[in-house]
């Protein structure tokens, strides 16, 4: 039995990063198709659906009633994705950070990230007994997504003229396209309720938090595509879209994942996980200030972002 879990892990795993990959493919053809401009595509799409896996994981454990494996798996997957992601990426490449990323794209990370924290600390600035992520906060997150939407729409068309070297896109049929949207999606279904299963099953039998459990185990696996996307694009020396993807994905992992997850499913929120959602949000605001000062990311802080998950993860392993 309790190698038929790892291998349901496993699996759901394997469903999840290809279900994301094909999803990506079939969909970023479907834009092309439509004559939507790729920087929407780079900027929407790739980041986006790389986060697919964390959607599909975190509203399923959401439904569940698993909420720390929830909000653990966002919180992990976007300390995954500024400490190893990048680290990982740059040592590959050195990243140059744009103009662009640098004055409103980091900034605005950065911002969501605060209003995370403050919307999750209902005793501290609300008196409340319990802290939670209500509907109103899940639709306040949306809010903050569609406004995001919008910018990223109306600066993609405003720059349309101006953008040069964009990624090129393989050419897919029209009905192939179809094809890869619907078997990505239903891979990343069926992997997410294979991960969250097998994973909370895991927890159970090691004596592991669900929180633990979402910010290590799932948080790296559902963050596999954009570890692969982001390398692929650093030895490409396509460093908008390495850092680009990861900064959309955090965004997204907040933003959507958490705002429609609270909005479904009003989620409590455990006092052991405002720790890590602290060190998140100062892991973001120290890369947005270095990155501020220094125009990019070098093979060194490289290295010290990658050092700094691996101690991170075996405290917080400790710390259970």
């Amino acid at each position: 039995m309790a190698d038929m879990t790892y291998l349901l892990l496993i699996s759901g795993f394997i469903f999840l990063v290809k279900g994301a990959d094909i999803f990506v493919d079939g969909s970023a053809a479907l834009a092309q198709k439509f004559s939507i401009p790729p920087l929407i595509i780079g900027l929407t799409i790739v980041s986006f659906g790389t986060s697919a896996p964390e959607l599909a994981v975190s509203l399923s454990a959401s439904l569940k009633g698993a909420n720390n494996m929830a909000i653990g798996n966002v919180i992990g997957s976007n300390l995954f994705n500024l400490l190893a992601v990048l680290g990982i990426s740059a040592l590959f490449y050195p990243l140059y950070i744009q103009h662009d990323s640098l004055t409103k794209d980091f900034p605005y990370v950065t911002l969501i990230s605060f209003v995370l924290l403050i919307l999750t600390m209902d005793h501290l600035f609300q008196n409340g007994e319990i802290d939670f992520l209500s509907r109103s906060d899940g639709l306040v997150l949306l809010s903050f997504f569609g406004i995001f939407m919008y910018y990223l729409i109306r600066s993609a068309l405003h720059s349309r003229a101006h953008t040069i070297d964009e990624p090129k896109i393989p050419t897919i049929s029209l009905g192939k396209s179809v094809v890869y949207c619907v078997l990505g999606i239903t891979g990343i279904i069926i992997g997410g309720e294979f991960v969250v299963n097998s994973a909370s099953k895991i927890a159970i039998q090691f004596g592991m938090s669900e929180s633990l459990v979402g910010l290590t185990i799932i948080a790296i696996g559902t963050s596999l595509p954009e570890l692969v996307t982001s390398i692929a694009a650093a030895l490409k020396k396509e460093n908008d879209i390495a850092v680009g993807n990861v900064l959309g994905s955090n965004l997204f992992n907040i933003l959507m994942i958490l705002g429609l997850s609270a909005t479904i499913s009003p989620m409590t929120i455990s006092s052991t996980i405002f720790p890590d959602l602290l060190f998140m949000l100062l892991i973001t605001l120290f890369v947005f200030i270095y990155c501020l000062i220094f125009k990019n990311i070098g093979r060194i802080l490289g290295g010290v972002l990658t050092i700094c998950y691996i101690v991170y993860t075996i405290l917080i392993i400790i710390r259970n």
